[in-house]
């Protein structure tokens, strides 16, 4: 399938060259960072590398921090750079020419399966147990040096007892470990970062890595906050919990950020967060408080270690705040009787996406604050002006969307912004010979992005698609309808024909078909506003440079505004005077510098795409203004035209429909032959837990697994 001896271009070639380029800087950063993170409880560190690093960096325009800006935050902010630049030039390369075979390995393949940290991989695994090496590795070692020195140190009778000295050392050492999780907290919630892409990552996928470290990073935070109060309280010093220093380490403004941090995270236990999402969505916004008292209690100077994967945050943030203003254009909605609503949007032609991608939708007439995430289902190369994403009705939110489009009166507009899409920047479906896609309920509507992703390489290249076994659970035969979205709404059918598909849908409820249920999902069209837009990329075509250019420019521009403010007001008070400046106000000024100089940038950037979208919007508003409009009494209507097409009819053809059984996947799971097989699970955590059980199994070696989870 692959085409292994193609002749490469000259374009090819040089995109290549530069990317091998980026990936070597890439891993040089990444291992300096590395080396530095392993150094830094030494005393080699802390007496060599240390003062010579801060005798060449500490100016009269960074001052102390300026040692962390260079060897933590820099590096950082210029990997982000890079990997914007690498993201769009593998872009431009695949269009040029389809790329090498990726193959699968074994260190892909589930190790663990059942367990707390759901199916975790051999690789995930093994950078797991090197960063709880790292974490014991800093403790151990910082302990060591410290409880050396209290061995060796002078005691006096009214001074602290050596428990006493360890259990502060313990204390203060929790919390520098604990700095190394919060230094990548926010790198997996980025969801339009640079940094995961580059390694293949996507923010969906590493969801659960921003779980393990926020656990990992409150149990470190809070056996810290109570080493603190025990030692405190054991020598007479319980008044040093209401202390907030000018200089040095605030006390208060530690307590404050623990306890931000302790509601945030009691919200995240799953049954609370199952129970009570509202309750978890909007703690979770206590993350400010967390992080802005959290470097008032240490100082913006030792915060510039965890700053980079912040700022990267911040960023895109901002990004995401920029895109929500604007009220989407929403063209119809396709409404099925099993309470699943599609609804298909108006998208600008330079929008594209791959599939299994997903977008956060608010509808402010449900709640004007909660943003849920839905898989687009449409594909952004055969659907150019449509994007679609399938709802199913299972909480309170949802069930009043499905009601408010299903209300027997039709309303003509429904208010939506989104954020997104996001997803994997690039997929290889082809890559293997067969295809076999296992879910659960609504866990089918991530297949059905890849299907229609395979449909326009079988239509429109005429190329050989991998054989396609869809296995796909439902409850009831209502469901079954959720099979007619595999097809998109399109004024030029699609021929299937030619693709090998095969659909396997068990209903494990109803014992037989029940002729009296309505299987076919009914259409709504509303009628266009003009305050409403296409969905588009933010930041046009060439997203990616321009995501390149804000992280560079807001950091050169941070950087010139603290280093003046540092020069002219910072430093004539803290050595001209018989004054300190004050910790606090300093890490204010390079807070609000960072939100200013992110904010500004980002704003101009988007300010310079919009006027292309405006002439872009108002080109498929005339386009759309040129239909016939549809009387209200004609808005929902039986699409029996496209039921009696020939694409439909083949894929009625290729659906098996099993009722009263649930499917044997160890039995159809080892029936299937080719040397590579693609198998992908979505839907339920148990049905997911089986086939990576079956797939990690060692009975079959040509297998490779991929859970698709809504962790989101």
């Amino acid at each position: 399938m692959a085409q292994e001896n193609v002749k490469r271009s000259p374009s090819q070639i040089k995109y290549t060259m530069v990317k091998s380029i980026i990936r070597l800087l890439v891993f040089l950063v990444f291992l300096g960072l590395l080396c530095i993170f392993i150094m830094m409880p030494t005393a080699t560190f802390r007496k060599k590398w240390n003062p010579k690093i801060r005798a060449k960096t500490n100016s009269t325009y960074f001052g102390v921090q300026g040692f962390r800006i260079l060897i933590f935050t820099f590096p950082v902010m210029l990997v982000a750079t890079l990997g914007c630049v690498y993201i769009h030039i593998a872009k431009k390369s695949n269009e040029i020419g389809n790329g090498k075979k990726h193959e699968s390995t074994i260190w892909k393949r589930p190790m663990l399966v059942k367990g707390p940290l759901g199916i975790v991989s051999m690789t995930e695994i093994t950078f797991l147990l090197m960063f709880i090496a790292l974490l014991v590795w800093t403790f151990a070692t910082y302990l060591h040096n410290d409880f050396v020195a209290i061995a060796s140190s002078p005691k006096e009778e009214d001074g602290p007892k050596v428990w006493q000295e360890k259990l502060e050392s313990v204390g203060l050492r929790l919390g520098l470990v604990g700095n190394i999780c919060l230094v990548l907290l926010f790198f997996p919630v980025a969801r339009g970062t640079s940094v995961l892409p580059m390694f293949g990552l996507t923010s969906e996928g590493c969801i659960k890595y921003h779980i393990w470290l926020g656990h990992v990073l409150m149990m470190i935070f809070t056996a810290h906050g109570v080493c603190y109060i025990i030692y405190w309280a054991s020598t007479n010093q319980i008044s040093q919990m209401l202390k907030w220093n000018k200089v040095g380490v605030s006390q208060i403004a530690g307590e404050i950020s623990l306890l931000a941090g302790l509601f945030l995270w009691v919200a995240t236990i799953p049954k609370v967060r199952r129970k009570f999402f509202e309750l978890f969505f909007y703690t979770h916004n206590l993350y400010i408080i967390f992080i802005i008292f959290f470097i008032f209690h240490v100082g913006i100077a030792f915060a510039y270690i965890m700053l980079p994967g912040f700022y990267l945050f911040m960023v895109d943030r901002y990004l995401r705040f920029l895109q929500s203003r604007c009220q989407v254009r929403l063209v119809s909605s396709r409404i099925l009787s099993c309470e699943v609503v599609e609804l298909n949007f108006s998208k600008g032609h330079e929008l594209s996406y791959n599939p299994t991608s997903v977008m956060f939708i608010n509808v402010p007439s449900i709640s004007k604050l909660q943003w849920h995430p839905f898989t687009i289902t449409s594909n952004s190369n055969l659907e150019q002006d449509k994007l679609s994403v399938v709802i199913k009705s299972e909480g309170t939110w949802t069930q009043k969307l499905y009601q408010l489009l299903s209300n027997p009166l039709p309303i003509d507009r429904l208010q939506i912004s989104v954020e997104g899409p996001y997803g994997p920047t690039s997929t290889n479906y082809l890559r293997h010979d067969t295809l076999v896609m296992i879910s659960g309920g609504s866990g089918i509507t991530p297949f059905i992005s890849i299907i229609r992703e395979l449909i326009y390489h079988s239509t429109t290249f005429k190329c050989k698609t991998p054989n396609i076994l869809l296995i796909c659970s439902f409850k009831n035969t209502s469901s079954l309808s959720m099979l007619d979205l595999i097809l998109p709404i399109s004024s030029t059918p699609q021929d299937i024909s030619n693709m090998q598909l095969q659909i396997e849908a068990y209903i494990t409820r109803d014992k037989e078909f029940k002729p009296d249920t309505p299987i076919h999902p009914q259409t709504l069209w509303f009628k266009p506003n003009p305050t409403d837009a296409p969905i588009r990329a933010i930041l046009g075509p060439n997203g990616w440079i321009w995501l390149g250019a804000i992280i560079s420019s807001s950091f050169i521009i941070f950087l010139i505004i603290i280093g003046i403010i540092t020069h002219y007001y910072i430093f004539p008070i803290d050595h001209n005077t018989n004054k300190i400046f004050s910790y606090t106000l300093r890490s204010f000024l390079h807070m609000l510098v960072i939100c200013v100089s992110v904010a500004v940038v980002a704003s101009v950037a988007v300010l310079s795409n919009k006027k292309q979208n405006a002439k872009e919007a108002k080109q498929i508003q005339n386009m759309e203004g040129s239909t016939p409009t549809v009387s209200p009494n004609s808005m929902i209507y039986n699409a029996d035209r496209e039921l009696e097409s020939f694409p439909y009819q083949s894929l009625v053809q290729s659906t098996n429909v099993h009722y009263g059984a649930r499917p044997d996947l160890s039995r159809l799971l080892l029936e299937i032959k080719g040397s590579s097989v693609g198998v992908f699970a979505s839907g339920p955590k148990q049905l997911r837990q089986n086939v990576a059980t079956i797939c990690s199994s060692g009975l079959v070696e040509n297998m490779h697994f991929e859970s698709i989870s809504f962790t989101w």
